[in-house]
């Protein structure tokens, strides 16, 4: 009984985790819903856990930086000349 409790919670959390993951600004919209509604019902420890957070760069949870200070240039190749 409790393995069958431990996988579905892995499930799950595996699921919330990829929906994340594919789908950020739908997600970043549920959960913000999902901390509204228990703010309201007075649960406000469980609405700052569920509560989004603020992302930087592009928006799009694709890893790029707000600045392009970041960005790293490739050194310039040289060829070899024998002698």
């Amino acid at each position: 009984m409790i393995e069958v409790v431990i996988v579905a919670a892995l499930v799950i959390w595996s699921a919330i985790v990829v929906f994340k993951k594919v789908f950020p600004k739908t997600a970043n919209s549920v959960f913000m819903q999902l901390s509204s509604f228990c703010a309201q019902q007075g649960w406000f420890t469980l609405a700052k856990w569920l509560k989004p957070a603020m992302v930087s760069g592009c928006g799009g949870s694709c890893g790029c930086s707000a600045t392009e200070d970041n960005v790293k240039t490739k050194p310039e190749v040289q060829a070899v000349k024998w002698k």
